[in-house]
């Protein structure tokens, strides 16, 4: 069965200007339910992560500011969302949700989480609309938990991982690969195991191109036994801060080749849905549907 990681607090409230991002965390489940996809039988609503959890991934000092909600004004900044305790509870459902996933996924080869890809949280800050790193999180889960020896991060949000990459900098067990907007953001980049740096307006044929030659050749020279997958679907040609050019039917492409040589190899893979800031919302939560669309269709 596809275990669908979601919880109401996924869609909190934000002041004025703030709220369209979090719409499509309502309306993604409620669109999959209506069309038959999957049933509420698929969802299940993950509690609070563990701070011991927590701080393998991130410093002590930068988690006690979040809970007692004392970052400073520029760091709160970064983040880009006002900074409240229901703020910080959501995250760490958020980073339960993946952990869960990799449990999940190692007994059906693929489960998902609607929210997460929070890959712009370094292990000391957050910034980009993430404050804590679902998947290095649930990374050093397994690690922890001698559930995998050895993990690939693919990321393929619109922008770099750059604090996924800051965290794993010196884990020689998670290999991170990042194929993003060359001039996207972060304006200063990190260094991941593997960057591909596209440029602006890079179409469907040269970007499939690009990952049907990378991934494969990863696989052979990583071995990863487990795989997270960052499905943000900010690559579209729609997006207003993308700046690339897929096609929604491109960007399900995508998708579907990721989790099919996932499943033809026999890795357990975990997904979380990172951005998508197009002008419509339609678009963006038909574009995230496709992802568990195609993983309903390959894997069960």
């Amino acid at each position: 069965m596809l275990k669908i990681a979601w919880n109401a607090l996924y869609a909190h409230p934000l002041p004025e200007g703030h709220r369209f991002p979090m719409l499509k965390y309502e309306l993604i489940p409620e669109q999959l339910q209506y069309e038959g996809t999957v049933s509420t039988a698929n969802f299940f609503s993950p509690k609070c992560c563990d701070s011991e959890d927590v701080l393998r991934a991130h410093t002590s000092t930068y988690f006690q500011q979040l809970i007692t909600q004392t970052l400073d004004h520029q760091h709160i900044r970064r983040i880009g969302f006002p900074l409240s305790p229901q703020l910080v509870e959501r995250e760490l459902q958020i980073l339960q949700g993946t952990i869960q996933n990799t449990v999940y996924a190692k007994q059906f080869g693929v489960s998902m989480n609607i929210a997460g890809g929070t890959h712009h949280a370094y292990s000391n800050r957050g910034e980009g609309f993430c404050l804590l790193n679902d998947m290095a999180v649930a990374a050093y889960y397994l690690l922890q938990h001698r559930l995998s020896q050895k993990i690939l991060i693919v990321d393929l949000d619109v922008h770099q991982g750059n604090g996924t990459a800051e965290i794993f900098r010196t884990e020689p067990r998670v290999f991170t690969f990042s194929m993003h907007g060359a001039k996207n953001f972060p304006a200063q980049k990190e260094q991941s195991d593997l960057d591909i740096a596209l440029p602006d307006g890079t179409d469907d044929a040269t970007y499939l191109k690009q990952l049907y030659t990378t991934l494969p050749r990863l696989l052979e020279e990583v071995q990863p036994d487990f795989i997270f997958y960052q499905s943000g679907v900010d690559v579209l040609e729609t997006d207003k801060l993308g700046r690339l050019s897929l096609s929604l039917e491109g960007c399900k492409q995508r998708d579907r080749f990721v989790l099919e040589i996932c499943k033809i190899n026999q890795i357990p893979v975990a997904v979380s849905m990172g951005g998508g800031y197009s002008e419509a919302i339609k678009i963006i939560v038909e574009a995230h549907c496709n992802t568990f669309r195609v993983a309903q269709e390959l894997f069960f």
